[in-house]
């Protein structure tokens, strides 16, 4: 089953769930219109289907997108910040997104970011969060909180800074000026580029790519890059000869590379 463009549904359903490819391929679907604002009942709705995801053994990988044509998200809907009574609650919130962002980039199961508009402020936080970023043609990108007196707080200065480097990073987010999906794949904010019209179509190949390989692997693979990343080059390739004993255990190896001999498409069984 393909994914067909998702609309903002009259009944406010904040965040939709739908699962494809019998439920190896999950879809969380931001539904808060007009430009799917981050809150802590999004935060609260995210929390609860990332914990089924998680936990449901036939999920493999997990697309996250913005309902409508106008947003992937814009963030924390500025009203909110406007009304919020103290400086405690304005770090509380902030502490909340980080979290949120936090577990998003320790799970073992791929995330997608699914980026198919406007993506500013939290969104792209949140965007920055996840393990691929896939991004609509006439996808934007940007940190704006500086041109209202603040900054990023879900992340966005440490996550920024460490993707696409500190000088890129200092220019969108002291400029607080949006750059367009060509811009952002130049300085590697995003991963691929894909046509307006068929978009979540083609997020879908790409989701199916990663879904067909072996998950022990993946799942490995993914701890190795995670933690590896934070640690010295001698730490991080004795992590990675670690992690790689652990898949030369497997059953699925034993099967690729049988089937590469062979000269057929591998049937890992996740052992």
């Amino acid at each position: 089953m393909s994914i067909s463009h998702v609309t903002n549904s009259a009944e406010k359903e904040l965040v939709i769930r739908q699962c494809e490819n019998n439920g190896e391929i999950w879809v969380l679907v931001l539904n808060n219109p007009p430009v799917n604002v981050l809150t802590e009942i999004v935060f609260q709705k995210l929390d609860g289907d990332l914990e089924a995801f998680e936990r449901d053994s036939k999920s493999k990988i997990l697309i996250l997108t913005g309902a409508g044509e106008r947003a992937f998200s814009a963030g924390v809907a500025i009203d909110e910040i406007i009304k919020t009574e103290s400086v405690e609650k304005l770090v509380l919130l902030a502490k909340r997104g980080q979290q949120f962002c936090d577990r998003l980039e320790k799970m073992d199961k791929p995330v997608i970011a699914a980026i198919n508009a406007l993506c500013l402020g939290g969104g792209n936080e949140v965007a920055l969060a996840c393990h691929f970023r896939l991004a609509s043609e006439n996808a934007k990108f940007g940190q704006p909180e500086i041109n209202m007196g603040f900054i990023p707080g879900f992340g966005g200065t440490q996550r920024l800074s460490r993707l696409v480097g500190i000088s890129r990073a200092r220019k969108m987010i002291l400029t607080g000026e949006t750059i367009d999906a060509k811009e952002a794949f130049r300085i590697g904010l995003v991963d691929m580029i894909l046509p307006k019209d068929k978009f979540l179509n083609d997020v879908f190949a790409f989701a199916n790519r990663i879904a067909g390989k072996g998950q022990v692997s993946i799942r490995v693979a993914q701890r190795a890059l995670r933690e590896g990343h934070s640690k010295s080059l001698k730490e991080g390739t004795a992590l990675e000869l670690e992690c790689f004993k652990e898949t030369c255990e497997t059953e699925d190896m034993k099967e690729g590379l049988k089937a590469f001999v062979e000269k057929r498409k591998p049937n890992f069984r996740d052992k």
